[in-house]
């Protein structure tokens, strides 16, 4: 069974899994009008389909990639500390 030190590590990990999603998808909605539709020509649906995915895991990615860096930089100065 896990530990409570191992099961708040994982909830930190899907906390900000779900904000780096949340932060890709407001980078992703700022102007995203303008992006749709363009003027005189049929709307652009690969800013649905291609842009939005690829921002939402890229904020995901992002997200846990600092998560990751923030804790081994923890665990090394609390292991030195000892």
């Amino acid at each position: 069974m896990a530990d409570m030190g191992e099961r708040m590590q994982a909830a930190g990990g899907c906390l900000t899994a779900a904000v780096g999603a949340g932060v890709g998808l407001a980078v992703w909605s700022v102007g995203v009008d303008g992006r749709l539709r363009r003027f005189e020509q049929s709307p652009d649906w690969s800013v649905l389909y291609a842009e939005l995915p690829l921002m939402v895991l890229g904020g995901t990615a992002a997200a846990l990639g600092l998560w990751a860096l923030i804790h081994r930089v923890l665990i090394r100065r609390v292991r030195s500390r000892r």
